[in-house]
């Protein structure tokens, strides 16, 4: 038997993401392990199992919010990885690669989850927050 959520693209994707981010965070210096990367993980974690507690069982308004906590979360992941790019704790061209295309699944996760709440979004009284600035 299957759980609702594990159908979800959008879970498994914020589970590949979550991937990604762990990859990175263990490369950060032994200095950073109990903050960073830790932070790193826990955001990146976060996602998944906020869309999969949102999707379970809950009414629109809910899952609405679950969500919004997911994107939260995945906001977290992106200025961890404005501090990792500050820091410069990616100083291999394969670990800036690896940093970019999180960022990059970032964005596109972030669409994701804002079009999913945005589906929701009939019938649920929130004040509408868009993360995504304007290119």
């Amino acid at each position: 038997m299957a759980f609702k959520f594990e159908k979800l693209e959008i879970w498994q994707q914020s589970l590949d993401y979550a991937d990604i981010a762990y990859e990175i965070a263990d490369q950060l210096p032994a200095k950073e392990r109990y903050n960073l990367s830790d932070q790193l993980r826990r955001a990146a974690t976060s996602i998944s199992l906020n869309i999969a507690e949102g999707f379970t069982g809950q009414t629109d308004k809910q899952q609405s919010r679950f969500l919004g906590i997911a994107l939260r979360s995945l906001v977290e992941t992106v200025a961890c990885i404005h501090l990792v790019k500050r820091r410069d704790y990616c100083n291999t061209k394969e670990a800036k690669k690896r940093l970019k295309s999180l960022y990059n699944e970032a964005n596109h996760l972030a669409a994701r989850i804002q079009a999913m709440r945005n589906s929701l979004a009939e019938g649920v009284e929130e004040e509408k927050i868009d993360y995504l600035a304007e290119n």
